[in-house]
């Protein structure tokens, strides 16, 4: 059985350089998407979202259309690697559990997300993450 693959930000860097069919997919919120900044190229499909907070029901449909309908099949690996990112590695795992779930193979984690946990000082940034290891990004 499939498992979602934990990677560091600067290892999930590297495997959007080195296979082209990669797909980053940011799973924050909009506002965070859009204000807090994201990943250049990352592709926004949002996990939980506003006004209600619930789980996207359409968010294992909209990682297929980004794929092309891409699956697994017994041996037949077809769908294209999927790294998920949010803002420090928990909602991107559960969203990535679920694309398991419903058949597609090759899933990744960023495991410190886009601004890592909390320091003492309840701030993030500071220990890890996307932006912490200068990796690219961008803000809107």
């Amino acid at each position: 059985m499939n498992e979602v693959k934990t990677i560091q930000p600067k290892e999930a860097w590297q495997l959007l350089q080195d296979e082209p069919r990669a797909v980053l997919i940011d799973v924050r919120s909009d506002m965070e998407f859009l204000f807090v900044g994201h990943p250049v190229g990352a592709i926004h499909i949002p996990w939980i979202d506003y006004p209600d907070w619930n789980i996207n029901p359409n968010f294992v449909i909209e990682v297929r259309k980004v794929i092309l309908g891409g699956i697994c099949h017994g041996e037949v690996r077809e769908s294209a690697p999927i790294i998920l990112i949010c803002r420090s590695g928990k909602r991107s795992l559960e969203a990535g559990k679920l694309l398991i779930q419903e058949g597609i193979c090759e899933v990744y984690n960023v495991a410190e997300g886009f601004e890592g946990e909390l320091d003492h000082q309840h701030h993030r940034g500071t220990l890890g993450g996307w932006r912490f290891h200068g990796l690219p990004w961008e803000q809107c």
